[in-house]
């Protein structure tokens, strides 16, 4: 564009320039430097217009080497109808001329340039027409006069006149184009002399818009030149487009101009791959012509062309090659008018004799029409024929004189005539009332260009065909376009019929009037198609725009639950009301269902039946008791309270059933009310017992008698009242102050109303519950310490249980009631009841119903004792290490100046019980007796705790200490709930906890990618919440999936573990973690081994990844190769020096002291032996030698508990280090205080804990995060066995947390020992990755990483592994074998190429020939009797009738076409009914003789004479022509493309369009046939001089059995079967008539001559008596 520019600006330059080369002398003159060599046509006048004209349709321009004078362009390819445009502007001339009313007195002249269809001759032609053609002229003083024209008719391209406007423009020269529509030319800033008198492409656009939106087409193609016009096009259709929201774009594609076959080849493809089939072609005939050839030989078809004014009317697409893919074509084309006068000026045009210029257009014009030359060449050819110039015009045919369709033409006519009317309002003018200054008017000897422009501005007239002509303020005539339908006549002519026009109105727009019964439409449908991007969304769906496709391309998506849409395109789904959810289909609202806990559901009746059992149980105990309530158990027991306790769990039980029903305002408040005033009353029975045999037992010692009186019988019942009634009273302010109330829940699931129980107030539910807990809390722990009384108070034992059960219900309620919805909350609390009720009764009562009823032997008092331990060496060195801290830090002087560290170390023997025993013994001191001081002041017996070894330990500690504030600083605790620092505020660890031991495993699962593995963890709270995280974390991370989760037994069983070890056995994971203890792994690996269970992957948790008990010969085969994490090993400088001086003192008898059981363990010796001892227990001395003995205890090369002990002494120590170094008055505490050593708080130890921070001398920082645990780091350790046969656990890496980071992994894996053949990581998969041409479907009831790969069903496809889902081919498309990518259908129907086409085909040819030898013999034999005596004429009309039965038959082999289709069935009907109306005739004739034969029957035979017969045939043939003809014209057969069949195939058949006018044809032809074989068989038994009946009722006979075998056989025949059963019929009834109606005849004729006589025929033989 910039080049374009740069040329108009120098040839702007030039044209100055000749304008500007005035001579010197007097007068001045100008002179022409240069005059163009053009195509040109001149008439003088006293006014000249200019016009342009493409003349020519191609020019060829020197190569411009500029050596010599460059050569004049050179134009050829003559362009007739760019001469008819010229003339026609010399024609109006002429006319203007001739018309007194306009322009009197003044004579028009025209110069009219030839721009040989290039932009650079068009241009110079102009400068040419503004320059003029004096070669000197002079000038006058003023510079005035007529300029050489006084306005431009044309260009004809938008491009040329854009370059000419821009130049002549600038001396405001008037141009009227009457083809350049580019809407850019609309500009009047840039062209403010440029009109035109064809509508803008702006008015095309909005044109070619309305017509899309008429027929619902929101999906087109759009194909452009790439010149102005085409550019300008598509942009101003983009922008309308949009506007309208008449739909988009699926393509956009600039032709080529130099027809660029690789372009072109593109583009076509495009457009067959491409979903719209509506395609619009802004362009001109040529790049149409370069685009049609490429479309031919791709055969693209099934699209609906939109032309352009461009080529709407372009006949040189309207060939025979072009129509079959270009009918139907609808086309914007510039309105037709009408010019009187025109066709006898173009007669009358003859070339001038005396005009011999080569460049004179009438010659040139005369050359061309009559392939002639004035002047030939010195090389002409004999055959070039010499012009004489009286040629007749008339006789030639040309389109030159075709005015039939005169449409650019109307629009010079209509410029020239603004023009001309624009100069003679000009001229027209009264001085002193002119529209310029001081109201001047134009001068016609010194007119000015402007001024024309000013006139012609205003022009406003009616042409002689009707239409108004007027300018806009943009240079725009009114706008109005016709719609031209392009059709191809049956005899192969083209016709562009006029179907509607386009007109603009300012008012109203754009105003479109179509009538669609005249359109042609080039489709088997005969309708418009269908071309949009996406169908519509019907109700219940929603539009969603395809991400990066136009807005018309869209998914339905189906509403969401709870929304619907009731109307088709919804962009929204609209939400139900509240009580309302969305119906399946989602396009309407249903009310919702209701939920609630009922008593006719199977949970509910469960959970009533229970409730039921359980008061019948307690009736049942309650009447045991009471017969044998004077037996000593049921006396020992305090039967008062145990009677009461039945009672209040009668009422628990029943209270539950409060709980089921759909809730009611008094259901819901006494629901709660009466649940904890019953189990209030149980406890507190429990409670009170409980208090009593504490009392009893203290009563039985010596001087404890007193202790009874405090708990006698009213005692008892009154501390029952009391408690109970504190209950009541909660209930009552609950009830009175915000009582619970029925609710309709709709959180818990959108499609159902829940009715549930609110509680109001949430602090009265909170307090009732609170207080059940309290007295439950009470009763457990007064149990708890009375449990290890003598045996005959032992029911202590059986309360501890039975609260321990209530506890751990109630415990376990909370969560589970929390996040259980809706009914299954009440039936959590049932259950929870009930849970509760039956374990207090079961534990309270069972034991004693045993004892009463089944064994009273035993109903005595009776003690029982005894304990087994385990003495744990390595648990002797933990306790060990800490001692040494404690000893280290003593000694050093820097930290604890002046303090001396002490401590106590217990055993907790294992056992939770001990261990908690042992916490609380920690905390309440040794002294048996100590004096509380005023203020209760003082240092605590311990500042802190180094404890425990176990998560559920450590835990129940916690939660007691807790209570005390007192700080717990764990070296082995790992379960992560241990990090809730509400609940554990004062619990530290050094150790890392589960929930990053778990990510770190998650890193290494993921690092070496294995997605199926098996988790076996303890049975405690370790175990359980490393599970519980394990599978959280897997989840979110999407790391893989858990092939099984097994909890290891405590106490070995042997049948679980052997259940585990067979699933581990038959499960496909390869590799399985196990988070337990070593206990677990000796017993678990004992079964391993038993069962040999080989090709194992194991990964080891930090509790037995060290474990050297493991590192066995009999072992290692099976573990070698464990990958496991690790506690961080450290270093003690000192530890062993320190574990070397330990001895027992000989003073010390204690049997619990620690020193002594270790030395009896290591010298298996005994220093008091037992009265049994057998002869090889050794009694110890105290005198052995430790260095002695090969021991574990000393081997310190693998520290690693050890190392967190030593932490956590060290953080202890820094605690209260940095505690006692407070300054006063900058303490942390209130008003800035500090702690003080002699009046110590434990919550102030837990402040400074929190703060700790130092470096060990091992290089280790030791912290605590805000959840008291410390810098997580773990070493990954790799199980080796060496060659000589010891094992070797090396460190291959590590794990670290970091806020920032998250879990950093470092492996070194090639360090790494892996003990399978391979000597390579295992895969450990659950599935394989499924391939192209399948999809993941997950296996029902197990984990996402488990799925089968299922190959994609028939007609879809996946190209992609692991796909989700199959897509579909498209509609023409198939899966392919392997269904990774789409294939062409294949297509059926009966072909001429298959057997059984073969065989039809020969059949039907076999009858055809045999019928035309018939009657070849019949012709012959015509005068003998048997030929004449059987009706010949009717014979040889049924012979032919045969011969198109059997010909019609063709018509159903093949490919279905539209023709093939309508003519098949009328073709056979009307062949059967000639020939069935044939044999009726025959029929009625033969009865007509028979009577006729009979005395006075002769009258009979006139009317069945051969007139009627003809007659008769010709009437019943032509009612069944008539039927097909209806049919045909109202629903006429058509192929179709039915996939139905066979998905996989295409079976191309025929329709038959209305099923009422088949059955009618087929009924008529069977009503004839009926009445045929009727006729013929009540004729059957006339004299055998008449017996051509008799055939005819045999003929006729098999012709309906044929028939009426063919309709069930047709219905269930698919495809071309059915097509073959009609062919098969048609020939099997043509071949039974053919046989039975001539076969005895030709028999007769042919071979037995001499039964063919008159007497033959008509005799008889008879027997005379």
């Amino acid at each position: 564009m910039l080049g374009f520019l740069k040329a108009c600006f120098l040839i702007s330059l030039f044209f100055f320039y000749l304008l500007s080369s005035c001579s010197s002398s007097l007068p001045p003159s100008c002179n022409l430097q240069k005059e163009f060599l053009l195509n040109e046509m001149h008439k003088p006048g006293d006014v000249v217009l200019g016009g342009l004209f493409e003349l020519h349709l191609t020019s060829v321009l020197d190569e411009g080497t500029f050596t010599s004078e460059p050569q004049q362009p050179h134009c050829s390819d003559f362009n007739i109808l760019g001469f008819r445009h010229a003339m026609t502007m010399a024609f109006a001339v002429e006319e203007i001329n001739k018309n007194a009313n306009l322009l009197p007195n003044v004579t028009l002249g025209y110069s009219l340039y030839d721009n040989c269809g290039g932009l650079l001759i068009g241009l110079s032609a102009a400068i040419s027409l503004a320059s003029g053609r004096e070669e000197q002229f002079v000038l006058q003083q003023n510079c005035s006069g007529i300029p050489p024209v006084i306005g431009i008719v044309g260009e004809m391209y938008s491009t040329f006149s854009i370059a000419i406007s821009d130049v002549l423009g600038l001396y405001k020269m008037p141009i009227v184009s009457y083809y350049a529509t580019c809407s850019c030319l609309s500009d009047q800033q840039r062209f403010p002399t440029f009109f035109r008198t064809i509508p803008s492409d702006a008015f095309q656009v909005r044109a070619m818009i309305q017509i899309l939106k008429y027929f619902g087409w929101t999906w087109v193609g759009l194909l452009i030149s790439g010149d102005d016009y085409g550019l300008h096009v598509a942009q101003s259709f983009q922008s309308d487009l949009l506007q309208s929201g008449g739909g988009c774009l699926a393509y956009l594609e600039v032709l080529p101009w130099e027809g660029d076959q690789n372009e072109l080849r593109r583009i076509v493809e495009l457009m067959k791959t491409s979903t719209a089939r509506v395609v619009m072609v802004f362009a001109n005939k040529f790049r149409m012509i370069q685009l049609m050839k490429e479309v031919v030989r791709q055969n693209l078809t099934g699209l609906q062309w939109i032309a352009s004014e461009a080529w709407s009317a372009a006949s040189v697409l309207q060939t025979p090659v072009l129509m079959p893919y270009l009918r139907g074509t609808l086309g914007i084309a510039i309105r037709r008018g009408e010019i009187p006068g025109l066709m006898d000026f173009l007669l009358q045009i003859h070339p001038e004799e005396t005009d011999n210029k080569q460049t004179n257009m009438v010659r040139q014009y005369w050359e061309y029409v009559f392939q002639c030359k004035f002047k030939p060449t010195e090389k002409a050819e004999s055959s070039e024929t010499k012009c004489t110039g009286q040629e007749q015009i008339n006789n030639v045919e040309t389109e030159f004189l075709d005015l039939s369709n005169l449409r650019p033409e109307y629009n010079i006519y209509k410029a020239v005539y603004a023009l001309a009317y624009a100069l003679h309002n000009m001229l027209q003018c009264e001085p002193g009332r002119g529209p310029f200054s001081r109201n001047s008017c134009a001068n016609q000897k010194s007119l000015e260009l402007w001024q024309m422009v000013h006139y012609l501005t205003a022009v406003n007239f009616t042409t002689s065909f009707g239409d108004q002509v007027s300018f806009d303020e943009n240079g725009d005539a009114i706008p109005i376009y016709d719609i031209m339908n392009w059709q191809w006549l049956p005899d192969g002519r083209t016709e562009v019929v006029n179907v509607g026009d386009v007109k603009g109105s300012e008012s109203k727009g754009e105003e479109l009037l179509l009538h669609e019964d005249k359109i042609f439409w080039n489709f088997e449908s005969k309708k418009p198609p269908r071309s949009v991007c996406s169908e519509s969304c019907p109700a219940g769906t929603r539009m969603a725009r395809k991400k990066g496709q136009p807005v018309c391309c869209y998914d339905c998506v189906p509403c969401p639950e709870g929304k619907i849409s009731n109307q088709s395109n919804s962009l929204e789904c609209k939400s139900c009301p509240s009580d309302f959810w969305s119906s399946p289909q989602r396009d309407h609202c249903v009310l919702k269902k209701t939920e609630f806990l009922s008593y006719n559901e199977p949970l509910g009746i469960c959970l009533t039946t229970s409730s039921l059992l359980g008061t019948f149980i307690c009736v049942v105990i309650l009447g045991v008791f009471i017969h044998h309530r004077q037996t000593p158990m049921v006396r020992a027991n305090n039967s008062e309270l145990s009677f009461l306790l039945l009672v209040s769990l009668k009422f628990c039980f029943l209270c539950s059933l409060l709980f089921i029903g759909q809730p009611r305002l008094w259901t819901c408040q006494l629901r709660h009310a009466a649940f904890g005033i019953s189990f209030v009353l149980c406890v507190s029975c429990i409670l009170v017992k409980t208090v009593v045999v504490v009392a009893v037992f203290k009563a039985s010692k010596p001087g404890g008698g007193a202790s009874l009186k405090w708990f006698g019988a009213v005692q008892q019942r009154g501390t029952v009242f009391l408690l109970t009634s504190i209950q009541a009273a909660i209930c009552t302010v609950w009830l009175v102050s915000s009582s619970p109330a029925p609710h309709k829940n709709t959180q818990y699931h959108k499609d159902k109303i829940v009715y549930e129980c609110v509680v109001g107030s949430k602090v009265g539910f909170a307090v009732l519950f609170g207080y059940i807990g309290l007295l439950a809390l009470l009763s457990f722990l007064l149990a708890f310490l009375a449990r290890n009384l003598p045996d005959n108070f032992n029911e202590a034992k059986l309360i501890t249980f039975s609260m321990l059960i209530f506890c751990a219900v109630w415990v376990a309620f909370v969560p589970a009631y929390i996040n259980s919805p809706g009914k299954y909350a009440d039936a959590v609390e049932v259950f929870a009841i009930l849970a509760s009720s039956f374990g207090l009764l079961m534990a309270l009562f069972g034991p004693k119903c045993y004892i009463i009823l089944l064994r009273p032997e035993r109903n005595t008092k009776k003690a029982i004792m005894g304990r087994k331990t385990n003495f744990d060496i390595l648990g002797f060195r933990h306790a060990m290490t800490m001692a040494f801290a404690v000893e280290e830090i003593n000694k050093n002087a820097n930290l604890l100046p002046n303090v001396t560290l002490g401590y106590s170390l217990y055993d907790n023997c294992g056992g939770l019980l001990l261990g908690l025993s042992a916490a609380i013994s920690l905390a309440s001191g040794r002294e048996e007796q100590f004096v509380l001081q005023q203020n209760c002041s003082g240092i605590p017996p311990v500042i802190g705790i180094v404890g425990e070894t176990y998560s559920t330990f450590s835990i129940a500690i916690s939660n007691v200490l807790g209570l005390y504030k007192m700080p717990i600083v764990s070296y082995y605790a790992t379960c992560s709930c241990l990090s809730d620092q509400q609940r554990f505020p004062t619990f530290f660890r050094t150790i890392p906890s589960d929930a990053f031991q778990v990510r770190a495993m998650i890193q290494i699962l993921k690092y070496f990618g294995w997605t199926w593995v098996g988790l076996l963890i303890s049975g405690d709270d370790y175990g359980l919440h490393v599970a519980q995280s394990f599978q959280s974390d897997l989840l979110h991370s999407g790391g893989g999936c858990l092939a099984y989760l097994e909890v290891l037994p405590w106490e070995g069983d042997q049948n679980e573990l052997r259940r585990i070890v067979e699933l581990m056995k038959t499960s496909t994971a390869r590799v399985v973690m196990v988070f337990a203890h070593e206990i677990h792994m000796i017993q678990l690996m004992k079964e391993v081994v038993r069962q040999n269970l080989t090709g194992l992957q194991w990964i080891a948790s930090e509790a037995w990844s060290a474990a050297s008990v493991l590192q066995t010969p009999v072992l290692m085969p099976y573990l070698r190769g464990t990958l496991g994490i690790a506690i961080r090993r450290g270093e003690i400088p000192g530890l062993m020096d320190f574990l070397l001086q330990i001895h027992p003192e000989e003073t010390d008898n204690n049997q619990t002291d620690m020193v002594r059981q270790y030395w009896e363990y290591v010298f298996q010796c005994k220093f008091k032996p037992t009265e049994k001892a057998e002869s090889s227990e050794t009694k110890c001395t105290g005198q052995e030698q430790i260095n002695n003995v090969e021991t574990e205890f000393l081997d310190l090369s693998n520290l690693r508990p050890e190392y967190n002990i030593y932490k956590a002494v060290y953080a202890l120590a820094y605690a209260l280090h940095n505690m006692l170094q407070c300054e006063p008055g900058r303490g942390p505490f209130s008003r800035n205080s500090c702690a003080n050593q002699k009046s110590l708080e434990l919550w102030q130890m837990v402040h400074y804990l929190t703060a700790v921070n130092f470096t060990t001398s091992f290089g280790d920082q030791v912290s605590f995060d805000e959840n008291g645990d410390a810098i997580p780091i773990y070493d990954i350790m790799n199980w080796q066995w060496l060659p000589d046969g010891r094992t070797e656990v090396v460190n291959v890496g590590d794990v670290k947390g970091s806020e920032s980071k998250g879990e950093e992994l470092l492996l070194h894996e090639d360090k790494i020992f892996w003990n399978f053949e391979s000597k390579k990581p295992p895969r450990s998969v659950c599935s394989e990755s499924c391939p192209a041409g399948t999809r993941m479907a997950r296996k029902k009831g197990q984990p996402v990483c488990c799925y089968d790969c299922v190959p994609c069903p028939e007609g879809k496809i996946s190209n992609q592994s692991n796909s989700l889902e199959c897509k579909s081919c498209p509609s023409d498309f198939w899966s392919s074998p392997q269904r990774d990518h789409c294939v062409l259908k294949k297509t059926e129907f009966l072909s001429y190429n298959e057997p059984l086409g073969i065989c039809l085909t020969t059949s039907s040819l076999l009858g055809t020939f045999i019928c035309v030898v018939i009657l070849g013999v019949f012709i012959h034999h015509r005068q003998t009797p048997m030929v004449r005596a059987n009706n010949s004429e009717l014979s040889f009309l049924l012979l032919v009738s045969l011969k198109f039965c059997f010909l019609c038959s063709l018509l159903f082999i093949g490919q279905p076409r539209l023709w093939t289709c309508q003519l098949r069935h009328a073709a056979f009907g009307i062949s059967f009914v000639l020939c069935v109306s044939c044999i009726l005739v025959k029929t009625v004739v033969v009865v007509a003789v028979f009577k006729a034969s009979k005395p006075g029957g002769g009258a009979s035979l006139k009317w069945f004479g051969a007139l009627q017969q003809r007659g008769t045939v010709f009437l019943l043939t032509s009612i069944q022509a008539a039927i097909c003809t209806v049919w045909l014209v109202s629903s006429s057969p058509a192929p179709h493309k039915n996939t139905q069949y066979h998905k996989d195939k295409i079976v191309h058949e025929c329709v038959v369009g209305s099923t009422v006018g088949f059955a009618v044809l087929l009924g008529y032809v069977g009503l004839l046939a009926l009445l045929s074989f009727l006729l013929a068989f009540l004729a059957r038994n006339l004299p055998d001089n008449f017996n051509e009946a008799k055939l005819i009722t045999f003929s006729m006979l098999i012709f309906c059995a044929v028939w009426v075998a063919f309709v069930p056989a047709y219905i269930n025949s698919p495809g071309k079967y059915a097509d073959a059963v009609e062919v098969f019929a048609i020939l099997a009834s043509s071949f039974g008539l053919l046989m039975a109606l001539f076969g005895p005849k030709c028999y007769i004729i042919l071979l037995r001559p001499e039964r063919n006589t008159k007497k033959a025929i008509m005799g008889r033989k008879t027997n005379k008596t």
